[in-house]
């Protein structure tokens, strides 16, 4: 075991330890159901051996499986082996497996305000994302959002700020947006096309080719660790930043909720603290990873890594807040999520500038 997963555990178990200092608050159900095994299925909408976000699930079932000496089983299963990856929300929803890992704004068209709770354009990053998930009412509305499908979410990882994508041409203006073809999925897309460009959607695993062979002028994907791995630098010239669609992704545990209220509280609480502990891991994995592949890609003659001209960031600035408030006049839910998120960003915003900001501005 390595070092870094060998921390990891003995975080997790502190948590652990420190939770079962606090007094029984569950009544008539019992702490511990020794004589019974809970064998789970975990499916992923992520690819087979996919770096962090696969890795994320995989770590979370092993140390899972540890605290509870074996009584709480899970198998992961990446996307394809059980269901494809845009049909984990479906299948976890109808109890056919226990467990899914994904991103909540694929599930935008059954759930349009889920988006808020994976990353919005021009948005919160994550310290102030999970500060707002976790204790300025984020949960609480993600949860009712998801009551219906009988589906209990929890907060599980981050790809941290992402990059703004591969270009195969510069961008030097707003004009240079108007009739762009760009893999952009969710908001993110639909502030391109409000912006004039022309969003597409095809699969990660396509995503070469389509830029190599011209059937798309851009695309976004993840960061420089994954964008490399997946050889977008071989298939475009140019890389801009920031990620002003993706300032910070949260991605999702889900849970069937009628499996959740079957388990023990000594199983939930283990389940809560590996989720807690596999967010923070995937936070720092992907600092690091990230780190290592911008060197290597500042080291490549042909890629140029560039800003987005400031003129182009106010356009698209423009058009987020254009079409937030019009997916928020078709829908309630959607704009009770947006005031929540708002509100939350605004009275945080303070802090931030004095604390984050203004030390960031020292460097």
């Amino acid at each position: 075991m390595s070092c870094t997963k060998s921390m990891l555990l003995l975080f997790i178990l502190m948590l652990v330890a420190a939770c079962a200092d606090k007094p029984d608050t569950t009544g008539d159900q019992p702490i511990a159901d020794t004589g019974k095994v809970y064998s789970w299925k975990l499916t992923t909408a992520w690819p087979a051996n996919f770096p962090v976000l696969q890795e994320a699930p995989e770590i979370f079932a092993e140390k899972v499986r540890i605290m509870s000496n074996g009584r709480l089983d899970i198998r992961v299963y990446a996307a394809g082996e059980l269901v494809p990856a845009y049909e984990v929300f479906d299948a976890v929803s109808l109890g056919a497996i226990e467990m899914g890992h994904g991103a909540s704004y694929y599930w935008a068209g059954k759930v349009p305000a889920a988006q808020f709770f994976s990353t919005v354009p021009f948005g919160m990053t994550h310290t102030s994302a999970q500060a707002w998930i976790n204790y300025g009412g984020g949960l609480a509305l993600w949860r009712e959002l998801y009551a219906p499908f009988k589906l209990v979410p929890f907060p599980m990882g981050t790809t941290g700020i992402q990059m703004g994508g591969w270009f195969n041409k510069r961008i030097d203006s707003v004009a240079d947006i108007q009739g762009l073809r760009m893999r952009m999925p969710g908001l993110g897309g639909k502030v391109l096309k409000q912006a004039g460009g022309n969003p597409v959607l095809i699969a990660g695993g396509e995503l070469y080719t389509a830029l190599e062979r011209g059937t798309i002028d851009a695309t976004e994907w993840v960061g420089p660790f994954h964008d490399q791995r997946l050889g977008l630098n071989r298939a475009a010239d140019y890389y801009y930043y920031p990620g002003w669609h993706e300032p910070s992704t949260t991605l999702e545990l889900i849970i069937n909720k009628d499996k959740w209220d079957s388990l023990p509280a000594d199983l939930q609480t283990i389940v809560e603290m590996a989720v807690a502990a596999i967010s923070y891991w995937s936070m720092i994995v992907m600092e690091h990873h990230n780190m290592q592949a911008l060197q290597e890609l500042q080291q490549r003659k042909n890629v140029q890594i560039l800003p987005y001209p400031e003129d182009v960031l106010v356009k698209l600035k423009q058009m987020t807040r254009l079409a937030l408030e019009e997916e928020a006049n078709k829908d309630t839910d959607f704009k009770r999520v947006y005031e929540s998120y708002e509100n939350f960003r605004t009275n945080h915003q303070p802090w931030r500038d004095i604390s984050e900001r203004a030390m960031m501005n020292t460097e």
